[in-house]
């Protein structure tokens, strides 16, 4: 009879950040293993449950045995089993007897090839097994293979030493209402649990299931526990967010999953800090809070931090200002830490600190922070040089860009760096710009982040990056798999959205170029500007395709080798509008032609000089030849205008003179010259058609 089935393994408290991916590997391998053993309907349900002291799942319509089944097995080889004269050979007798067929004869068996030998083969009907056997081996499967962070091992009551990542207790196996007697870790499966460590009385922790279907309520109503992760979180955000009023909650998806992890009965308090450490960046608070204490931070609706924060407990109270006060002292010392981290650094200016790069080692073979700072400030002047930006601004604020290292804030929230730089900054008296760059030059940090928002921060941005780029690939140490130690990935896309989004007139290959220029001083260094470069398209090819276009219209601007990517959207966008046209997929094709052509062609190609219209013999010809002449004004003027999209449009009035041009005239004709002249025709024809992008690439 099918019914749910309820596995759960209540533990000591787990380790919370791991929490989440246990609770999901537990679920995932019970049901696979099920389902492998096909104990499982089409439609079964599986309920993923987590706490910090269990791992649970339910599933519905689970078999109480799985069905029988037809299998076929493999005897022996003929040449084994049968004689010279047909007769079964003792090898066979002895095999049958040992596979329980010995009332089967050679007629009853299948006779068929197998590899280059024929073999003897038996279909019989395998009986079912029953859900204890294959609930105990996917349990045992799961459990190997769950994503321990840490193994641990513990001696049980009975003496016997169990590894696990945290002691168990107790195990709970449940088929409806009936108990499978499972065994894990040296527990037997019965159908108790452990309610709250504190909400339940100590004499009425036990906790008993009556039934699969009823665990979540049982738990939640007799052991005041939330079973389900997804249930405490959104529990919880919706608490925060009712206790939070007409303010902000700081609450990032981490901090979230992780105050999920550490309590089974979510309560929120509301706590209060002294109004005077609001003079504290506000970041700094805030991240003290939510790294250390996992509290919540408040804003107004501008953004501004609040003195109250909001705390998530695992015990419920209607008396609970000993819990408020006792976390209000416990974070008032960490903000006091960070009020005088503040104050202490003010007393030193960035400049100040700048000597003391020195001592500071970034990479054994490409010298001290003081050497890359160098290198950074150097390339950034140019590059704002380039971009038409203020060269003074951005050395000084390349310069300064990695002095907060050395504060003590950072030194002890490495999260803060750059941010703390422009506090400090401003402190010193430093230009907008420059105090604006300390932090945005590490923008974007990630996907979807925001762009530094000013011309100096750009150039420094683009400085950082590429000075990693280009000396981390240098050294050997690029990205391999999986591997980017250097974010060597995230680097080369933050540049890429710099170049594309804010549509910089500047060159990939000047860019690398002056950061290569920056190494002169590095031992043994090998520019690897190719390499960095097609590594580069390669990203772009990946952040397009994220933006929406496909493969063949990305191949198509991409493998023209752009140098410039500030107008690479917009040539993007007029591959589209030209691949709609129904001239495009015959204009495709035989630009795909033209290029094989001249591809076969080159050393004639470069003898073939101008098209020559006294050579032009063919009715075809002569039409493309006067077709391109009146549709180059056109072209060259919407290209004039950067009108890429009328560039493109404006050939498909091209299609009926080239499809005439194919069907018509040979292209590779016995006279050379004609051969030639023709060959500079459609060389003429093709530099026309692939200004905008190499549109071959849209054939499929």
């Amino acid at each position: 009879m099918n019914q749910t089935l309820l596995i759960e393994l209540l533990t000591e408290e787990l380790p919370p950040k791991a929490l989440s991916k246990l609770g999901a590997a537990f679920a995932t391998g019970i049901v696979n293993g099920l389902k492998a053993r096909d104990f499982l309907e089409e439609d079964s349900v599986a309920t993923t449950y987590a706490t910090p002291r269990r791992l649970a799942v339910s599933i519905t319509k689970v078999r109480a045995t799985s069905p029988d089944k037809q299998v076929r097995e493999k005897i022996l080889p003929v040449a084994i089993a049968l004689d010279a004269e047909g007769n079964a050979t003792a090898p066979l007798t002895k095999k049958l007897a040992a596979m329980g067929l010995s009332h089967i004869g050679v007629a009853d068996m299948e006779r068929a090839q197998d590899g280059k030998a024929e073999s003897f083969f038996y279909t019989k009907l395998a009986a079912g097994s029953a859900l204890q056997v294959g609930a105990q081996a996917a349990l045992e499967e799961t459990i190997a293979k769950l994503p321990i962070p840490k193994v641990m091992s513990y001696q049980r009551p009975d003496g016997e030493t169990v590894q696990f990542v945290r002691p168990a207790h107790a195990l709970i196996a449940l088929h409806g209402a009936s108990v499978l007697p499972l065994t894990l870790l040296g527990l037997t499966a019965a159908n108790q649990t452990e309610g709250h460590r504190f909400l339940t009385e100590p004499g009425k922790r036990t906790v008993t299931i009556a039934d699969a279907e009823s665990y979540a309520a049982t738990l939640a109503e007799a052991g005041k526990v939330v079973a389900g992760f997804d249930a405490r979180k959104d529990a919880i955000r919706a608490a925060l967010l009712a206790k939070a009023g007409a303010d902000q909650v700081l609450m990032p998806e981490a901090l979230l999953e992780e105050v999920s992890s550490l309590v089974e009965w979510p309560v929120v308090y509301e706590c209060h800090f002294e109004e005077e450490f609001l003079a504290v960046p506000q970041e700094c608070l805030i991240l003290t809070m939510q790294t250390n204490q996992k509290y919540f931070a408040l804003t107004d609706a501008n953004g501004k931090l609040r003195s109250r924060f909001l705390i998530v407990s695992n015990i419920a109270t209607d008396t609970p200002a000993a819990i408020i006060g006792g976390n209000e002292r416990v974070v008032r010392p960490r903000l006091s830490d960070a009020k005088f981290f503040f104050e202490q650094d003010k007393k030193k200016s960035l400049e100040s600190r700048l000597p003391l790069l020195k001592n500071v080692v970034y990479h054994n073979k490409l010298g001290t922070q003081a050497e890359r700072s160098e290198r950074v400030t150097s390339l950034a002047a140019a590059i704002a040089g380039r971009l038409g930006g203020d060269k003074a601004l951005a050395d000084r604020a390349a310069r300064l860009s990695k002095a907060d290292l050395l504060t003590d804030m950072v030194g002890e929230f490495p999260e803060l760096q750059g941010i703390m730089g422009t506090y400090y900054a401003r402190h010193d008296g430093e230009h907008e710009e420059v105090a604006l760059a300390a932090s945005e030059h590490y923008q974007p940090r990630f996907a979807g982040d925001s762009l530094p928002s000013t011309a100096t921060g750009t150039a420094v941005a683009l400085a950082d990056k590429v000075e990693t780029l280009v000396g981390i690939w240098a050294i050997g140490l690029q990205p391999t798999g999986d591997k980017d130690p250097f974010a060597l990935r995230r680097h080369a896309l933050g540049v890429l959205r710099m170049l594309v989004e804010k549509r910089l007139p500047l060159p990939i290959s000047t860019l690398l170029g002056d950061a290569v220029a920056q190494f002169v001083a590095v031992p043994n260094f090998k520019d690897p500007t190719a390499e960095v470069t097609a590594f580069m398209l390669d990203r772009l090819r990946g952040m397009l395709r994220e933006r929406g276009f496909s493969v063949n219209e990305i191949e198509a601007v991409v493998a023209q080798n752009p140098d410039r990517l500030d107008d690479i959207v917009q040539r993007l966008e007029a591959v589209q509008a030209f691949a709609a046209l129904p001239e495009s997929v015959s204009l495709a094709g035989a630009n795909k032609r033209i290029t094989n052509i001249l591809k076969k062609n080159e050393e004639a190609l470069a003898q073939a000089g101008t098209v020559k219209a006294e050579l032009l013999q063919d009715a075809a010809e002569k039409a493309l030849h006067a077709a391109m002449g009146r549709v180059a004004p056109e072209v060259d003027a919407a290209w004039a205008k950067g009108d890429f999209s009328a560039t493109l449009k404006t050939l498909a009035q091209l299609k009926e003179e080239v499809d005439a041009f194919f069907n018509d005239v040979m292209v590779m004709a016995e006279d050379i010259a004609l051969r030639n002249n023709r060959l500079a025709l459609l060389s003429s024809l093709h530099g026309m058609m692939n200004r905008v992008a190499d549109i071959s690439k849209l054939a499929a």
